[in-house]
This record gives structure tokens, sequence and C-alpha cells, in this order.
């Protein structure tokens, strides 16, 4: 797995939130090391929006069997938080404040390609809100969530 160096910081702090995410889906990047680790990836972005594709595997199962509930609140995370990365200007940070997800239907391990897309609701000069749905292999909604995140300089 390939980590930022030194260089590669300095080069990322200069990017707009934008450009860092299409650096990372074009492997200019490296994609961070928790998305291997739990089979998904930044699949698309805009200004405003970031899609997510997963495949769930037995290695995130809960003892009922099922797919553990971290696994769709970390991609839903990801996907509120890239959603306003995308609206950062180079030297701005953020950070979550809030995050609410609801768990409508069970999600499946080994079942397919599950879809998760982020969209910004709201970006002030230090807070930003964002809302994402998570989609299964039928596209029907697995889960939803919502963020608020503090904009920092």
């Amino acid at each position: 797995m390939t980590t930022l160096d030194q260089s590669s910081t300095a080069d990322f702090s200069a990017m707009t939130g934008l450009e860092q995410l299409r650096a990372i889906i074009d492997g200019a990047l490296p994609r961070p090391a928790m998305a291997t680790t739990l089979n998904f990836r930044l699949s698309d972005v805009d200004d405003g929006t970031a899609t997510f594709e997963g495949e769930p595997t037995t290695n995130a199962l809960n003892p009922m069997g099922m797919i553990h509930g971290g696994w769709s609140a970390s991609i839903l995370d990801s996907a509120v938080g890239c959603a306003i990365h995308t609206t950062l200007k180079p030297g701005e940070r953020y950070t979550t404040l809030e995050l609410k997800i609801n768990i409508v239907r069970a999600v499946l391990p080994d079942h397919g390609v599950y879809r998760c897309v982020g969209t910004v609701l709201h970006r002030g000069r230090t807070t930003a809100t964002a809302e994402a749905r998570l989609y299964n292999p039928e596209g029907k909604l697995a889960a939803h969530g919502t963020t608020t995140c503090l904009i920092m300089a």
C-alpha cells in the first residue's frame, strides 16, 4: 500500500479538494487504507458530489451473519465527507462534527456491488452539511445518512 510521502503531501495541499479526489480516483495519489480494508472505493466525484462503490465481504460479518452496521456507516461517512471535500479550496480542511445514519435494509456479504452517493446540502464559511444514500445491487435503498462538518483554513 502506497502512503503519502513529504513531496506528495506538499502537492496535495496546493490542490483543491476536487483535484485531490480526482487524483485519488486516477491513481496519482493513493487511496486511503481504510477503503482497501473495507473493500470500497471512490468511483466518481464532481463539485458537491461523491460516489463510492463497494462489495462487503464475510470479513465484515457481525455475529448474526450479516454485514456489521459499521460497514454501512463507513461508506456513508466517506460519501458525505468526500462530497464536502470537493468544495475545499487549497489549504482548507474539514472534520466531522456529527454523523447520523439509518440502516433500512440488511447489507449482505458477497451479494454484489453497493453504490453510495453523497451530496452537499449546504457549504458555508465554517460549516457544511451533506447527505448520502446507500443502494444495494438491485438499486434498493439500504441506508442513508447526514453529516455536519467543520471547515478549517
